[in-house]
């Protein structure tokens, strides 16, 4: 069979096919590269496993983006060497003065009342030179000063005591994780917060070149987690006040979000601030393909909280750019980490690719009715 015989043969099927392809496509715009959202615009939700929201005017006050969570931070107002309670295993110097030259204790002009670092005892106990065992576990730092002043009572005229922190051993947080120095640090050196400690131990490390929104913050009080937050967060406001006992973790926690469709690049991205709107994601990927972007069909997928709500349902945006509005509704809506934006491609540039299809095909038949060459085909 020569290659005449077989164009012959078969021009009439393919014609049939071009057609029906083209009368398809006058009809109705064809599926792009993803998935098509035709269907779900003559559906009733019920019938859908997921929810359809059409962006607008009205709906996007449910959807917008939160305002800003910057306020006043939730610290402790506990000041160091007020009221903190001494406990066995702390270290603590205490000096003893007395107004009166020739005195047990020299007067606070001089030097020499410096007993040196007393450690408390397991039962809660120091010992002082002259002053004999004292019971100061549960005590605060005036406290201790008032009792050690009472049992020098009679040995002593007015005597002053000045008790001071050497050593923490008990006021203290344990940080770890993607942190520069971590281990113990002790709230009474001016440690307040949770942002106060992860400072104090030299911040997050940074892996990966991971920001303050990459790095999760786990923070746990007598064995239950209480605060679970993005760095970002906590610096934003959220920070809480620590408790002597706490755990501070630090991981590595990437938000990112997934831009499909025909836009410049797509991939996933990762949310470089809190808030983060759609516009700000489309213009971070370069924004819509001027010759692909069908500018009525802008989705973003969203899943439910499926952990905490089992039946939460799956949600899918659309957008139409050609409003107006919407360049202000895409700058109200907030993204959220693991949203899936998808842009359709334009019905035209749907068409073109079919229209493409036949040029190439007629292209390859004149070309080998040019050439008159006979090619040897397999038989049919």
């Amino acid at each position: 069979m020569t290659i005449w015989s077989w164009l012959r043969a078969v021009a009439r099927p393919i014609a049939i096919v071009l057609g029906l392809g083209i009368g398809i496509a006058g009809c109705s715009a064809l599926p792009g590269d993803g998935p098509w959202m035709g269907g779900a615009a003559g559906t009733t939700t019920e019938a859908l496993p997921f929810d359809v929201i059409d962006l607008t005017p009205t709906t996007i006050a449910a959807y917008s983006q939160p305002a800003s969570i910057d306020r006043p931070s939730i610290t402790s107002t506990l000041s160091a060497g007020g009221q903190v309670a001494v406990a066995p295993g702390d270290a603590l110097k205490v000096r003893i003065f007395e107004p009166y030259e020739g005195s047990i204790f020299p007067t606070i002009q001089k030097p020499g009342a410096d007993f040196g670092v007393q450690r408390v005892l397991d039962d809660g106990t120091i010992n002082i030179p002259f002053v004999g065992t004292v019971q100061v576990a549960g005590l605060s730092l005036q406290q201790m000063e008032r009792r050690i002043a009472q049992q020098l009572a009679g040995k002593a005229q007015d005597p002053q005591v000045i008790v001071e922190f050497v050593a923490d051993r008990t006021h203290t947080i344990m940080i770890s994780g993607d942190i520069k120095s971590p281990g113990r640090v002790s709230i009474l050196e001016g440690v307040r917060s949770v942002v106060d400690a992860i400072n104090r131990a030299g911040g997050p490390t940074g892996g990966q070149n991971a920001g303050p929104n990459q790095t999760e913050v786990v923070v746990r009080r007598q064995g239950q987690v209480i605060l679970t937050a993005q760095f970002s967060e906590l610096l934003a406001g959220g920070d809480i006040a620590v408790q002597k006992g706490d755990e501070i973790v630090l991981r590595p926690n990437s938000r990112v979000f997934t831009v499909l469709g025909a836009v410049v690049k797509s991939g996933n991205v990762e949310m470089t601030k809190h808030n983060l709107s759609l516009i700000e994601a489309l213009g971070s990927v370069g924004g819509l393909n001027d010759l692909r972007a069908n500018k009525t069909g802008v989705y973003v997928f969203r899943m439910g909280d499926l952990q905490s709500n089992p039946a939460a349902r799956a949600r899918v945006f659309r957008l139409d750019l050609l409003q107006p509005v919407s360049m202000f509704i895409g700058q109200q809506f907030g993204l959220q980490a693991r949203d899936v934006v998808y842009v359709t491609n334009a019905p035209l540039y749907e068409y073109d690719k079919v229209l493409t299809s036949i040029y190439r095909t007629f292209s390859i038949i004149s070309i080998v009715r040019s050439s008159g060459t006979a090619v040897s085909l397999p038989a049919f």
